[in-house]
């Protein structure tokens, strides 16, 4: 197994920025939690917002005339937009910071979703729907930027903060959906742009700090301190792939899960659509809690470690979860989903160690493509239950977190403190 020294104290980015390693003393005394926290509320809003578009997919589909390939043809471009355009967006940043682009990401979203609220036609969906998508690609890449910025030092708590207004947003967009888009029809979808607007509101707070602290690093940076390299480029390139695949494993069954727990609870168990989506929200919200949790955790265990507890932990309750009851399912739920995103924010941090200077491509990798991916395996699954049966799709799911045995070639990577 390859033993990696982690970097020194400061990483030079290809633009010139110099970003502060985790793990230093005088860093962790400058945590900015007004930051992360204005991040993580803005994560909130955007996922939120996202969670939108799939969950007009029945209204719009009655006023339009739509038929599924149509709708599945939003879905495309929806995910393109949000998922796939990220790691390009993220090499962009990298090269050229832009503190202000999450408030223009936002602005997109903002426009997109009053489009999508008043279009007339078809086309004006899809047009609408790759708006918003934009938006969201625009905002992940350099959010996870400032979070690594702001976390003085702790990089596990840091990211922590950030993504948990991730998964709250994700859990609330469907029940607010339900409340007010349901009810009130497609042009309600225009309400939800106060959201944008209060989402650019709380970025621009974070796009002004974002600028005082590339003017300090790039200060740094003329005072000669630089980052070597901490490791080979195929020794990165091969741990970068397995870290992909890992999170990969985790958001193909939480795209499982997302899409058709709600089918499965009631197919097995028959129990009403209200009580389906209650205990849906409740996966949904126990991987928030493992987000916050396993953040921390990592800071103290180590990354590497913390991935192996979600794998060897999450295993033998997925296995177990087709098979139970209800009582059993809504625990086992809840128990997978706390144990596997625990390490969410482990490898999005161990790829960040592996290549300091690209943090806008690892986040674009590892929120966009990596999602994208889920979203494409969560299709897929969809046709094998058409041919198979809802069963037969989480009795599959059910061994994607054994992949994340590939961990075992994950280097191992040491700070110089420790080695010494």
């Amino acid at each position: 197994m390859q033993k990696l020294v982690a970097p020194k104290p400061l990483a030079e980015t290809p633009a010139g920025v110099t970003e502060p390693a985790s793990g230093t003393r005088t860093d962790r005394t400058a945590t900015a939690l007004p930051v992360l926290v204005a991040l993580s509320l803005a994560h909130l809003l955007n996922d939120m917002m996202q969670s939108l578009v799939p969950a007009i997919y029945p209204i719009i589909k009655q006023v339009h005339g739509l038929d599924f390939g149509q709708i599945g043809l939003i879905t495309f471009t929806f995910q393109l937009t949000a998922s796939l355009f990220q790691p390009v967006v993220g090499m962009v940043t990298d090269r050229h910071p832009q503190p202000f682009s999450m408030v223009a990401g936002m602005a997109f979203t903002l426009v997109g979703l009053i489009v999508l609220a008043m279009a007339p036609s078809y086309p004006m969906l899809i047009a609408g729907a790759a708006l918003v998508g934009t938006g969201s690609s625009i905002f992940h890449p350099e959010a996870t930027r400032v979070a690594r910025m702001a976390s003085g030092g702790r990089q596990g708590l840091a990211q922590s903060i950030f993504q948990v207004g991730g998964h709250a947003g994700g859990a609330l967009g469907p029940v607010l959906a339900a409340l007010i888009v349901v009810p009130f029809g497609q042009g309600s979808v225009a309400w939800f742009a106060l959201a944008a607007l209060a989402a650019m509101m709380v970025l621009g707070y974070v796009g002004r700090w974002y600028q005082g602290q590339i003017a300090a690093l790039m200060a740094a940076r003329a005072a000669g301190r630089t980052q070597s390299p901490v490791a080979s480029r195929r020794g990165v390139t091969l741990a970068i792939v397995l870290l992909v695949v890992l999170m990969f494993s985790k958001s193909a069954y939480a795209a499982a899960m997302g899409s058709y727990f709600t089918f499965f609870l009631i197919d097995r168990f028959q129990v009403s659509v209200p009580t389906a989506q209650m205990i849906l929200f409740l996966y949904l919200a126990a991987g928030a809690v493992g987000v916050l949790i396993g953040g921390p955790l990592g800071d103290r265990i180590g990354r590497r470690n913390i991935i192996w507890v979600s794998i060897l932990g999450a295993l033998p309750f997925s296995l177990a979860l087709p098979y139970a009851n209800l009582t059993g399912t809504v625990i086992l739920a809840i128990i997978v989903a706390l144990i596997m995103a625990s390490a969410f924010a482990a490898i999005l941090i161990f790829a960040m160690e592996l290549l300091p200077g690209r943090i806008g491509l690892i986040g674009g990798l590892f929120y966009g493509l990596t999602f994208g991916l889920g979203a494409v395996s969560a299709a897929a699954m969809g046709e094998l239950a058409d041919r198979t049966s809802i069963a037969t799709v989480f009795q599959l799911a059910a061994l994607l977190p054994a992949i994340g045995l590939l961990a075992w070639f994950l280097p191992d990577i040491r700070d110089d403190a420790a080695t010494k």
